[in-house]
């Protein structure tokens, strides 16, 4: 099955805002791919969503225990410092690495920018949706 790492803001867009990520979840959940996430990616989206749209404690839980019984999660076993501009960058490499993710998806310019690490190739959530179209 295909292996995708969302990047964190490809969550909050899904489930602050709806749209392209919003419909990336409901394709995983039907079964089309595989998301892998880590703990650090979890972490991560639940302090942005606590510090900048104010999500309270109960809604925090409930949407990290949805994200995490609907995806493989894994505990990288390297720690990457390949992006030198926003190092929590590298915690998304390192969830994808570590799962054998076949995509990353995310709108960050920085990971977008290398294009591909190892067998692992960056989109955009977009460009995501019409390869899954076309498959």
């Amino acid at each position: 099955m295909l292996g995708v790492t969302l990047d964190t803001n490809i969550y909050v867009s899904a489930l602050e805002f709806g749209g392209v990520g919003a419909r990336l979840l409901g394709m995983a959940r039907a079964g089309m791919f595989r998301i892998d996430v880590s703990d650090a990616i979890l972490d991560e989206l639940l302090t942005v969503l606590r510090d900048d749209f104010r999500w309270g404690g109960y809604r925090l839980h409930f949407g990290r225990e949805q994200i995490a019984n609907m995806a493989n999660r894994v505990v990288p076993r390297q720690r990457l410092d390949i992006i030198k501009e926003d190092p929590d960058d590298n915690r998304i490499l390192e969830c994808a690495v570590e799962a054998k993710s076949d995509f990353i998806v995310s709108s960050d310019k920085d990971l977008l920018r290398l294009g591909n690490y190892g067998d692992v190739r960056m989109v955009t959530a977009k460009e995501f949706m019409v390869m899954m179209v076309r498959r």
